[in-house]
């Protein structure tokens, strides 16, 4: 069983950044596969980015060149830095932990790009 706890979210204007934190606890952190998702209301979730346990990323293309996902295994957290966030960016950002079958999510934590 893995509890994951997000954190970071809230109101930026266009252009600015935020960082969200996922952190885990609960099992071996460093050999899940972590991700974030978004989901706006109405609309299936999407994946943002992955990070294996062995470090490899994966990000959407909607998201390449603006944010990044990383991993300290020795805080048992996942992060993911927004930068140029657009206003499509607004969604409720979701933590995931996946190994083999067992996939586990975070509560989420809204993020709003407005002026």
């Amino acid at each position: 069983q893995v509890q994951l706890v997000e954190s970071g979210g809230g109101l930026v204007q266009p252009g600015g950044s935020l960082r969200l934190s996922c952190a885990a606890s609960g099992s071996i952190f460093s050999i899940y596969t972590m991700g974030w998702y978004r989901q706006a209301p109405g609309k299936q979730r999407e994946l943002v980015a992955i990070i294996t346990s062995g470090g490899s990323t994966n990000h959407a293309d909607s998201v390449k060149g603006r944010f990044t996902i990383s991993r300290d295994n020795a805080k048992n957290t996942v992060y993911l830095q927004m930068n140029s966030l657009k206003p499509e960016d607004k969604d409720v950002y979701y933590c995931s932990a996946v190994l083999g079958r067992l996939n586990y999510w975070g509560q989420g934590t809204q993020v709003t790009v407005s002026s």
